[in-house]
């Protein structure tokens, strides 16, 4: 284990982790089974309410990588508590091994992978090189849920 300190980490960078979301449909936040653990996908929020628009239409590639970066917030609390289920905490995620982002743009947007950095950067700065680094895949679909711009999940590895 590194001497590499996740919160203290987001508290320098002035990230309040928020509560787990409620899920609005038929299934649970996250799962474990054995040391790895699945987020469901996140959408991004503003000012809690659906962070809605489509890149390419009425949204930047910058607009939508500042959502996503906010969508690595709301996956990183709900991870926190995943650990927590799991007798350990953030300190305990031994690698973040995969990332998958659907991105609401239209036809011909090509920056997909441009928007998905916002929430890899901000994973990397916080977790480390280390843990950080991950395997993604970042896809344009024509619509989300509640018109968010952004959805992401997230597969950890616990220590």
């Amino acid at each position: 284990m590194s001497s590499h300190n996740v919160y203290a980490q987001l508290d320098s960078l002035g990230i309040t982790l928020p509560p787990v979301a409620i899920p609005a449909a038929a299934y649970v936040p996250f799962v474990q089974t054995g040391k790895q653990v699945f987020l469901s996908g996140h959408i991004a929020k503003q000012n809690g309410q659906p962070w809605v628009g489509q890149v390419g239409l009425n949204m930047t590639t910058d607009e939508a990588k500042a959502a996503a970066r906010a969508v690595a917030i709301d996956l990183m609390g709900t991870l926190h508590a995943a650990c927590q289920a799991a007798g350990t905490d953030l300190n305990g995620v031994k690698r973040i091994v995969k990332v998958l982002s659907l991105v609401n743009s239209t036809a011909t947007y090509t920056e997909q992978h441009l928007v998905t950095n916002g929430c890899s950067e901000l994973l990397g700065q916080v977790f480390g090189p280390a843990v950080g680094a991950h395997a993604r895949s970042a896809f344009g679909v024509a619509q989300l849920p509640l018109g968010a711009c952004v959805e992401i999940e997230l597969i950890a590895e616990l220590a």
